[in-house]
């Protein structure tokens, strides 16, 4: 018989039919032996009488696999509006040991938790609730493709093994490759920068490695980026209307169809102007006059927001513009990378701010080959180096004016939804603790 999925069974009210999935719930009331069978799409609520086909389930736990046959009566108050009466039970995968954890309660998401939270990511990820999660996380990076695609942006897989670092920033992690020195990627970008010069738009969403010793709330070993290049555009406006109208599409669409689980988790109301192109922007310069004013604390000779600025704005932005979103740009020159495009003081490079935490950094690049040269020889770079060599062959060889971001998939779920940690919107997070499971 065809197996019958849980979000299905209300529709074959009268008819016999069989369901398999993991026994969620065992509940005895009154004589009547009810189990609730789980599936990918939910749970199904079964009655079952007959004590030869209680006894099969003897001694066996919460987890094991079943396949159920029986009549299926509309009931309002069973899940989905209908249960299984008269059921035959098939053990198929029989679980004897009791779980450490009750899966059918709530999952501890507490600060003090957290450890026990991931020691037991393997069972706790069968929780309903706990799944919402990374429902809503599929249904974000699901959404994130389909508008770049959707722009004809081409899809890139790049190389996570590196001969040696070279963009500088974040501490890598580096290792021996077969008697080589190499390193873990911490981003795409000279790869979506080279293919600018072939493809004009692409895009990437995949694992980048930073190592950095922080233990911070919103900081991991591992992590889910998407990186963004566009070549063709004509300032770094162009380059911050896409992100934002991107973000701004995807978290609609998100709350849209995650409204019920979203409630369920209390996630915060979504603010957001009547379009992305009135997403605020402010300077660093601007946000840090603001700050210093409202907080008396002096923030004016700092190159790049603290994380309290941020959160500040994002709540200024929010009370005054009705926006979780906000810009910070037009950081100064002292804070730009050998890529960025300079003008004057200022360097064109924006953050794009989730609820008070930095989701995207949005620049302008230099596309010039000769200026890139300069740059990267100001920076105490050697442009002979081997790491460099491919790179700016690209440049060489004609790169139109390009920019785009970097994006963290696991820090918008993380803002989306309201968790207190980062690691919280990952299923197996690495940081400088975890290396299991």
């Amino acid at each position: 018989m065809e197996r019958i999925l849980a979000r299905d069974v209300a529709g074959h009210s009268g008819e016999t039919i069989t369901i398999s999935g993991w026994l969620h719930k065992k509940r005895l009331l009154g004589g009547l032996n009810f189990i609730s069978l789980r599936d990918r799409s939910g749970l199904t609520q079964t009655l079952i009488e007959n004590k030869d086909e209680i006894e099969k389930l003897r001694g066996l736990q919460i987890g094991t696999v079943l396949s159920l046959t029986g009549i299926v009566v509309a009931d309002e108050r069973a899940p989905g509006g209908a249960e299984l009466h008269d059921v035959i039970v098939e053990v198929l995968e029989p679980v004897t040991d009791e779980p450490p954890i009750e899966i059918d309660k709530p999952i501890s998401h507490k600060p003090e938790n957290l450890d026990s939270l991931f020691e037991y990511r393997v069972l706790n990820i069968r929780n309903l609730q706990e799944q919402k999660i990374f429902k809503i996380r599929n249904t974000i990076v699901q959404q994130f493709r389909a508008y770049l695609v959707e722009r004809e942006f081409m899809e890139m897989d790049t190389p996570k093994i590196l001969g040696k670092p070279t963009e500088g920033g974040a501490e890598v992690f580096t290792f021996d490759y077969f008697g080589q020195d190499a390193s873990l990627a911490q981003s795409p970008q000279f790869y979506k920068q080279i293919l600018v010069g072939a493809f004009e738009r692409v895009f990437e969403i995949g694992h980048a490695y930073r190592a950095e010793p922080s233990a911070t709330t919103r900081h991991m070993s591992e992590l889910t980026m998407l990186d963004v290049e566009m070549g063709f555009v004509t300032s770094h406006e162009d380059v911050l209307n896409l992100i934002g109208d991107m973000v701004y599409t995807v978290l609609k669409a998100t709350y849209e169809r995650h409204a019920d689980d979203l409630r369920s988790l209390n996630a915060p109301e979504l603010k957001l102007p009547a379009s992305s192109a009135d997403i605020p922007r402010f300077t660093i310069a601007e946000i840090h006059d603001m700050y210093t004013k409202a907080t008396k604390t002096d923030t004016t000779k700092e190159k790049d927001l603290i994380p309290d600025e941020e959160r500040w704005i994002a709540d200024y932005a929010r009370k005054q513009f009705g926006s979780d979103l906000v810009y910070a740009k037009d950081f100064p020159a002292e804070a730009g990378k050998f890529y960025h495009k300079f003008t004057g003081d200022t360097v064109a490079w924006a953050d794009l701010l989730f609820r008070g935490l930095e989701i995207a950094t949005c620049p302008l690049r230099e596309s010039n080959y000769s200026k890139m040269v300069e740059q990267m020889t100001n920076a105490g770079l050697n442009v002979e180096e081997e790491g460099f060599k491919y790179y700016l062959q690209a440049f060489k060889y004609g790169l139109p004016m390009h920019g785009g971001c970097g994006l963290g998939i696991d820090r918008v779920v993380q803002k989306t939804i309201g968790l207190g940690n980062v690691k919280e919107s990952t299923l197996f997070p690495r940081d400088i603790n975890r290396l299991i499971p």
